[in-house]
């Protein structure tokens, strides 16, 4: 089979021709339809963040397919089922966090394209407990960026307890922000998205949103001067624009982070904080069940994913395109 191998962090991927996997016990052999590309993925890639993946890798956590082989203990009704391999691969299923239902702060999981192959082949393997149907009417072009951008910023909002009405602040409208946008106006909210991008500003008021921001400018006065944002999604890595969506909040106002930036550091004031009953939140990639709703949603129209196909063999290439921000949302490699 086909696939895109990392040798060694920050060396350029190789496509190599490498053996077709078997299923083991309670796995599946998935034939990939689409893979998007993450910029998870090039963080694993050059080894930017304290827990290192795998090495060689093959990166992909946005994998969708169909499955054509099952392992031992795996019900053959599987078989030609369209699954995603989201980025938790498996959890144990036993420790606190997975049976209260936060099973992706699992405290001994496997990552997809990350502690095991993911999905930057013509094959993977998939743990039949963990892949994700697809249902009739979403494509696996579409479901690829469902499976992490849009679960993402799905779960991350839900655990903002959104209220119809509330403001919210969407901060960089790229692969995660187009779908987040769209999740905050399912939940009701009267939407603001901010990005440095006039092509970007464009896409959020064509995907629906009320109030756009240019970034570039104040962005803690612009959002203020609409009435001010009772949450805040940050898609972007970058502490300076975290802070700087903490200063747009209203009183009891939620930050949420879902970009995680290579310094690892963020500095608040804890003065305002306190005074303002400001809540900060982290919020890692979205359940089984979340990844199930945001397909549920797409069935009925309710998103649209903004993306652009690419050959497996470009990969490379890709990687620059995302590093100089040229991609309208998400690159999807299609098999």
């Amino acid at each position: 089979m086909k696939a895109a191998v990392v040798p060694q962090f920050k060396a350029p991927l190789e496509i190599r021709e490498l053996d077709t996997p078997e299923p083991g016990p309670g796995q599946v052999l998935v034939r990939i339809e689409a893979s998007g590309l993450c910029h998870t993925d090039i963080h694993a890639a050059h080894g930017d963040w304290p827990v290192k993946p795998k090495m060689p890798l093959i990166p992909g956590h946005e994998g969708v397919g169909v499955i054509e082989k099952v392992g031992p203990a795996v019900d053959e009704a599987m078989i030609g089922m369209r699954v995603a391999l989201p980025w938790l691969g498996k959890a144990c299923g036993a420790c606190r966090y997975c049976i209260g239902g936060f099973e992706t702060y699992c405290q001994s999981p496997q990552y997809m394209g990350y502690t095991i192959d993911g999905g930057y082949a013509e094959y993977t393997i998939g743990y039949a407990s963990h892949v994700v149907p697809v249902p009739e009417g979403v494509s696996a072009f579409d479901a690829a960026p469902i499976a992490c951008a849009g679960v993402t910023t799905y779960a991350a909002l839900k655990a903002a307890r959104p209220l119809p009405t509330e403001k919210a602040l969407v901060v960089g409208i790229g692969g995660l922000g187009h779908l987040g946008l769209q999740y905050a106006r399912v939940f009701g909210c009267e939407t603001i998205a901010a990005d440095v991008s006039d092509e970007k500003l464009d896409l959020a008021l064509d995907l629906g949103a009320d109030h756009v921001v240019d970034s570039r400018g104040n962005l803690g006065e612009q959002v203020a001067a609409l009435g001010g944002a009772d949450i805040a999604l940050v898609t972007v890595p970058s502490p300076a624009v975290m802070a700087a969506a903490r200063e747009a909040l209203n009183p009891r106002g939620r930050l949420v982070l879902v970009g995680l930036p290579a310094d690892n550091q963020l500095t608040l004031p804890v003065f305002e904080t306190v005074l303002r009953g400001i809540s900060v939140q982290g919020s890692l990639v979205g359940t089984r069940n979340d990844l199930a709703e945001c397909y549920a949603l797409h069935a009925l129209g309710r998103t649209r994913v903004i993306a652009e196909g690419r050959r497996l063999e470009d990969v490379n290439e890709c990687f620059d395109e995302v590093l100089a921000g040229k991609v309208p949302a998400r690159l999807v490699f299609e098999f």
